[in-house]
């Protein structure tokens, strides 16, 4: 078993004991309902007289056939991990723990169980596996058409939690929007740690120098674009790099020492692919 493996395994049990304490010390003390496989299943009680555990079990084995086809045998095994230990770790707790309220206001209940579920969800996401349920149609949608997993998360878990306004005390209803918009901000911020980078152009007629202390003293790669200024006609090629935050006042300050008057536009990527983000440096003779 290599590394990887071990980590996201740990990961996949660290972030299914954070979804219940969430559980234990939030949302069932509080009495807050939520989205998910559950309040489907409580939908479809109210509205066909189903009950719930059948519900539920149907629906999860539904959807982790439904996960194993689409999204894989790993991805099945993961998620298979969590349907056993997330029961298990919760019954823990009732034990030890018990369903003690952290606080008897349900905004700060819906907020900080909010807080929690979506740092859980992300860190399982992650690993590579989901906590099962309604957590699998999301991966699926982002797979086949790239929407990402928090969007199609909060829309199917709004209406969900819509579906109950008819039987549910509207102000609970209302908590339980709050809550799922938390989780679902949290959950988009966590999938996106250590991903996030920063692009910076640099315009300046010391361009040689720039390129080569980038690629020599910061050791990151460069683009060379053909630019025209606007007013005076000047055609220097813009320097475009992609750096991590952390490198971001080294190449400000190695800029400026070549030139204090380049001029620099530096946006925030999402996202970056490709050598030296996602794969080794390799260095071309």
């Amino acid at each position: 078993m290599n590394q990887r493996v071990i980590k996201n395994i740990i990961g996949i049990l660290i972030g299914n004991t954070i979804y219940a304490l969430a559980v234990l010390l939030f949302i069932v003390p509080n009495g807050l309902i939520t989205g998910g496989s559950t309040g489907l299943a409580i939908a479809s009680f109210h509205a066909f007289s189903f009950p719930i555990t059948y519900f539920v079990s149907i629906f999860n084995i539904f959807m982790f056939i439904l996960g194993y086809a689409i999204l894989g045998k790993r991805f099945a095994l993961t998620t298979l991990m969590s349907t056993i230990y997330y029961p298990f770790i919760l019954s823990v707790f009732e034990k030890t723990i018990g369903y003690e309220k952290m606080t008897n206001d349900p905004l700060l209940a819906a907020l900080f169980g909010g807080v929690m579920i979506g740092v859980a969800i992300g860190l399982v996401i992650k690993c590579h596996a989901s906590t099962g349920g309604m957590d699998i149609p999301p991966l699926i949608l982002a797979k086949k058409f790239a929407i990402p997993v928090s969007i199609s998360m909060y829309v199917f878990d709004f209406f969900i939690l819509l579906m109950q306004i008819f039987y549910t005390d509207k102000e609970m209803v209302l908590y339980g929007i709050v809550l799922v918009a938390t989780y679902t901000i949290v959950l988009d911020k966590a999938l996106m740690i250590g991903k996030s980078q920063t692009e910076v152009m640099i315009i300046s007629k010391e361009y040689e120098k720039i390129n080569e202390a980038i690629i020599y003293e910061l050791d990151r790669g460069t683009t060379m674009l053909k630019s025209i200024s606007g007013y005076m006609k000047n055609e220097y090629p813009i320097v475009m790099t992609v750096v991590s935050n952390r490198e971001l006042p080294k190449l400000n300050e190695l800029i400026l020492s070549i030139d204090d008057h380049a001029f620099m536009v530096v946006s925030k990527v999402n996202e970056v692919k490709g050598r030296g983000f996602t794969f080794k440096k390799e260095y071309l003779k």
